[in-house]
């Protein structure tokens, strides 16, 4: 098993990474190294004179860099895609793949506290150098802070209560792992739904304590700023809340959706949608449970 593998296993590999190299000599972002299965696979339709730039922000895939004169490995959020391009002089690049998904390395990192499966501290961080954690989130936000995190970024149309539920608890003691998380909201999550919804408590902490939503819109905004003219964006979502972000921008050419016109009345569109948004196969979704959302989307900058 080689080290992707054991990292995770990439989601559309071929059909994001066909869809946004369309010069071999040109220069590409992958704004979510992770194992390195995308980049890899970039590298392989580049020429010599081709050169690929790969963000992280997580320590541990420090050590699937890759070992070739054609890359580089940027040690950071995406967020700040544009302060890095210009720290190595690069004015525009011909494509950036983005595979926002959590990788199934941290949900099988018991130490990071990102899973329900196991017990472990609640952290999750990306980033463990600073930044709150998952912990200082459920004992210090107000119950109307906590509502909102459940509701904006798990869409539990119970947040509120679960909000309550959680202060009520840390009042007698302060909630530190994942079991302790776990033992408070589930008798508020149906039964049948409860690994669900679990998923959702989780997924919306993470969300919250790694800025998720904030880097992405940042990151998304800079792309317009950095492709080349037909320069090719190929990114893969997992939930709404970014599919909504990603499909705005290339129909509007930002987060929001809003269409802005010049003085003449001329819509200011800066994409162009690439065909239809593409699904992992069914073959791909048995092999690959975390591929079942996933959502690939594919636009050219006019």
């Amino acid at each position: 098993m080689n080290q992707e593998q054991q990292y995770h296993v990439p989601v559309l590999l071929h059909e994001s990474v066909e869809a946004v190299v369309t010069n071999p000599d040109g220069i590409y972002v992958d704004l979510t190294f992770g194992g390195g299965g995308h980049s890899r696979e970039i590298l392989s339709h580049l020429s010599e004179k081709g050169h690929l730039y790969s963000f992280d922000q997580d320590a541990d895939t420090l050590k699937n860099r890759i070992d070739d004169n054609r890359f580089t490995f940027v040690y950071s959020n995406f967020r700040y895609l544009k302060n890095f391009l210009r720290y190595y002089n690069v004015d525009k690049v011909d494509g950036i793949l983005a595979d926002l998904g959590v990788s199934w390395h941290h949900f099988d990192d018991s130490r990071r506290g990102f899973s329900f499966r196991f017990e472990a501290d609640i952290d999750m961080r990306m980033n463990q150098k600073g930044g709150k954690s998952a912990a200082d989130v459920l004992n210090k936000y107000s119950e109307e802070e906590l509502s909102t995190v459940f509701y904006l970024y798990g869409e539990l149309d119970n947040s509120r209560k679960i909000a309550r539920r959680i202060v009520q608890s840390r009042n007698d003691k302060a909630i530190s792992t994942t079991t302790d998380l776990i033992d408070i909201v589930s008798p508020l999550l149906g039964y049948d739904r409860q690994k669900k919804d679990l998923a959702k408590v989780f997924q919306a902490l993470r969300i919250e304590v790694n800025h998720e939503m904030e880097a992405l819109s940042s990151m998304l905004e800079q792309t317009q700023q950095v492709l080349k003219s037909a320069g090719r964006l190929s990114v893969i979502t997992y939930h709404s809340l970014e599919d909504r972000m990603v499909k705005n921008l290339i129909k509007s050419g930002n987060i929001n959706g809003d269409i802005r016109q010049d003085f003449y009345g001329n819509r200011n569109v800066p994409f162009k949608q690439i065909g239809k948004p593409v699904v992992p196969s069914q073959t791909e979704q048995l092999q690959n449970p975390r591929s079942r959302s996933a959502k690939l989307r594919v636009a050219e900058k006019l």
